[in-house]
């Protein structure tokens, strides 16, 4: 069985950290169950082990904190659903890539539940849609933006870090980063997206949608 945890308000990101380091560890142990941790942080920016400086182009608007997950620049804040995913890997294959894909559809099938569709992108981790309302790139493709982020650290085959969903974030927040590195494309939200979603709905769909992408209950 996975615990399912929510916490109301903002959690402050190292507290989060120090949260998630202690249940990794206890999880090695045996002593308590996997757990899925839904929450919403502060306006703050992460740094991946990926992370260029150059990235960081506004350093002094909110804090940075080093996250220690794989990945590059990543901001988190209100109106983000963040779920902490602490995971037993082994059991689900020991292979990380397809932990990274199942996280992928895990969002690709939450999205669908609000007749989204989220789609994978060749060398961009993440989730994103086509946003047919904006013009098109100047190769005639189709305007695409983010909506969802991945990053995950391993301990032992434990997972943790995880996924974000942009629910109705300020997305001007973005500006002060170059998100996940890529700075041809943009970010958008469901509700920007014209879908007047709330956290609520976000987070029932993503238990609907766990045990047939994730596994586990």
């Amino acid at each position: 069985m996975v615990e399912w945890i929510t916490s109301p308000g903002l959690v402050e990101y190292p507290d989060a950290l120090a949260w998630m380091e202690a249940r990794v560890e206890a999880i090695r142990a045996g002593t308590q169950p996997e757990a899925v941790w839904l929450l919403e942080h502060p306006p703050l920016y992460t740094a991946g082990t990926s992370a260029r400086p150059e990235d960081l182009t506004d350093p002094d608007r909110f804090d940075v904190f080093e996250a220690r997950r794989g990945g590059q620049y990543t901001y988190h804040g209100p109106g983000q659903r963040v779920a902490y995913v602490l995971l037993d890997v082994a059991k689900r294959g020991r292979d990380v890539r397809r932990f990274v894909a199942a996280l992928e559809d895990w969002v690709i099938a939450t999205l669908a539940e609000f007749n989204l569709r989220g789609e994978r992108r060749q060398g961009r981790v993440g989730v994103w849609v086509e946003r047919p309302d904006k013009p098109a790139n100047a190769d005639g493709t189709p305007c695409e933006e983010k909506i969802a982020a991945i990053g995950i650290r391993l301990r032992k085959w434990v997972s943790f870090h995880g996924i974000s969903i942009n629910v109705e974030p300020d997305l001007s927040h973005f500006d002060g980063i170059v998100p996940c590195g890529i700075s041809d494309h943009g970010v958008t939200s469901l509700v920007d997206m014209g879908l007047p979603v709330t956290m609520a709905d976000v987070d029932n769909a993503l238990r609907r949608t766990f045990a047939d992408n994730m596994g586990g209950d």
